[in-house]
């Protein structure tokens, strides 16, 4: 009986339904576990003041964020030198974000539990959130403008959030005079510095030229003079506030407005505040840039470089797995070479996406970029322009990548159509093309479509090859911008999955990184799943209306 149940078939259903389950299982699991570490990180959490019984029996005072909790068996605390009592089954410890990195050298500390004589949270301790060297905490002691105290006790907080508003106004315009308008300015001196060199490579160098670059660079220097000045008062305005707070030693210290981005006691913080806090630190998270090395501010360079390359990927190898594949399909002898060139793609399909990177680094961009170079850009020399690692290398090398991805989906698209609908439209007098471009192709579109979807879920996540071919760990400045030609094919760029692997692996401060490793990871995923969401709209619109034909 046991031997024609296994001849049912009925066990491997089992089987393969319980790995279908175990695999959906691990991936929620996983997905879960990004989800509670990268969301939570933003909301705000209780800031405990600990005394605390070092070993040498020195009481001290300890202010920070309980982050974590570790539980080591007896045995294994013995082993790694904790002297542990006879009634002491476990060994907890809590990892405290400690801040104040600038005074004490750290960010985060272990206690252990059984050394805890006390933990309150009060109400006046505050996080400042600064530009550089993290989180302080601490209280708030004093205001202070121009190096006098203007406020202090119970009125220096409002007054303290007050000028801190204002500094964040000044600091919005100085980014943008310096990033906007100063910008324009640099690019627009560099561009007439080629312009004059590449005029004196073509011996078009003369008094008249010299006299029209001359003046519209005096313009552009009369300009740049302008805004140094706006900027010169700015900065003297955003530096003349700062706080005094006073850490858990006792210590007072003089915090810089001009280092500030927000203070908070979220001990004092209901419901509907942290809420509030949560969703300003999201959006700051989604439209800010980096800072303190990657590891604190947002992501928004590297979702806006992703996002781009993926785009331009997918036009590039779009029309191109297409064409392969209605060749191989509609026009190409089958025999011995079409077959080959078959497993061919099917075999690139699993070469290691190093091995694209490696290629595109040395075709691409050292023999195409460089020809380039020589050919159009000479006057930029030795400075590459083409010949360098970049956005659009670092697309054309995934498009390659995922090339077979699209060429097989799309042939196997091309293959369900039915005969009698390209011997119908033939038979009603339409050319080989016309039935092509008219009838086969827009019918087999869904299938280009689920090979789109492959190619963008895999070129969104991958990161050994742009690695080589033109992602950085910070780029000052965007691929698209106000300055001519607008979009900058040749220009680095930031990448969510090369953002993963520098803050998670590369990062100086691991623990600090950390919650941003889970964030910008759960947020991968979400670009993702939009991208691929996006086009299987498409796909099944495409798949509705040329349904009844299929038929």
């Amino acid at each position: 009986m046991i031997k024609a149940w296994f001849k049912s078939g009925t066990p491997w259903v089992w089987l393969n339904a319980a790995a279908v389950s175990a695999s959906l299982i691990m991936v929620v699991g996983v997905l879960g576990l990004i989800l509670v570490r990268g969301a939570g990180h933003f909301w705000p959490s209780h800031v405990i003041q600990f005394t605390y019984q070092e070993p040498n029996g020195e009481i001290q005072t300890i202010v920070g964020e309980h982050v974590d909790t570790s539980i080591t068996p007896a045995a294994m605390a013995k082993s790694t030198g904790h002297i542990m009592a006879d009634d002491e089954d476990t060994l907890v410890q809590y990892l405290i974000k400690t801040g104040n990195r600038d005074i004490t050298g750290t960010d985060f500390r272990w206690i252990l539990e059984r050394n805890i004589k006390q933990r309150q949270a009060p109400a006046e301790l505050m996080v400042v959130e600064r530009r550089e060297w993290g989180n302080f905490y601490g209280q708030l002691v004093a205001v202070k403008e121009n190096g006098k105290i203007i406020a202090e006790g119970e009125q220096a907080w409002p007054i303290a959030q007050t000028r801190i508003d204002q500094a964040l106004a000044v600091f919005e315009q100085i980014a943008h005079l310096e990033k906007k308008e100063v910008g324009a300015i640099n690019y627009s001196l560099e561009q007439l510095r080629l312009e004059q060199k590449k005029l004196q490579l073509e011996n078009l160098w003369d008094a008249a030229a010299e006299q029209r670059i001359a003046a519209e660079k005096a313009e552009l220097e009369i300009e740049y003079k302008k805004y140094q000045t706006q900027l010169t008062e700015l900065y003297r305005q955003i530096r003349r506030d700062s706080l005094v707070a006073k850490t858990e030693s006792g210590n007072e210290v003089e915090i810089p407005l001009a280092k500030v981005v927000r203070i908070y006691q979220p001990n004092t913080m209901n419901l509907f505040h942290r809420i509030r806090h949560y969703g300003v630190k999201v959006v700051e998270f989604l439209t800010d840039d980096p800072r303190e090395a990657n590891t604190e501010g947002g992501i928004f360079p590297a979702i806006f470089g992703t996002v781009m390359m993926v785009i331009m990927m997918s036009i590039i190898v779009t029309p191109f797995g297409v064409i392969a594949a209605v060749y191989l399909r509609e026009y190409a002898k089958q025999g011995f070479i079409t077959r080959l060139i078959r497993i061919s793609v099917n075999n690139l399909a699993g070469v290691p996406s190093i091995v694209y990177g490696v290629f595109g680094l040395g075709f691409f961009v050292y023999i195409l970029g460089g020809n380039i170079d020589r050919l159009f850009f000479p006057e930029a020399s030795p400075a590459p322009v083409y010949g360098t690692p970049g956005l659009l290398w670092a697309s054309i090398t995934l498009a390659l990548l995922t090339l077979p991805v699209v060429i097989v989906s799309t042939e196997e698209g091309l293959a369900r159509i039915p005969k009698s609908i390209r011997e119908g439209s033939l038979a009603l007098g339409a050319t080989k093309l016309e039935t092509l471009w008219l009838t086969v192709l827009p019918m087999a579109s869904p299938a280009m479509m689920t090979g789109l979807i492959l190619a963008v879920a895999r070129a969104a996540g991958e990161v050994a090859p742009l690695m080589l071919v033109g992602v950085v760990k910070l780029a000052p400045t965007l691929p698209l911008d106000g300055n001519y030609p607008f979009l900058h094919l040749d220009r680095k760029f930031m990448h969510l999955g090369f953002h993963i692997y520098d803050v998670g692996f590369q990062s100086p401060n691991v623990e600090a990184a950390r919650p941003l490793v889970y964030a910008t990871s759960l947020l991968l995923v979400l670009v993702i799943v939009g991208l691929n969401l996006s086009a299987i709209l498409i796909r099944n619109h495409l798949r509705e209306k040329y349904r009844a034909l299929e038929g």
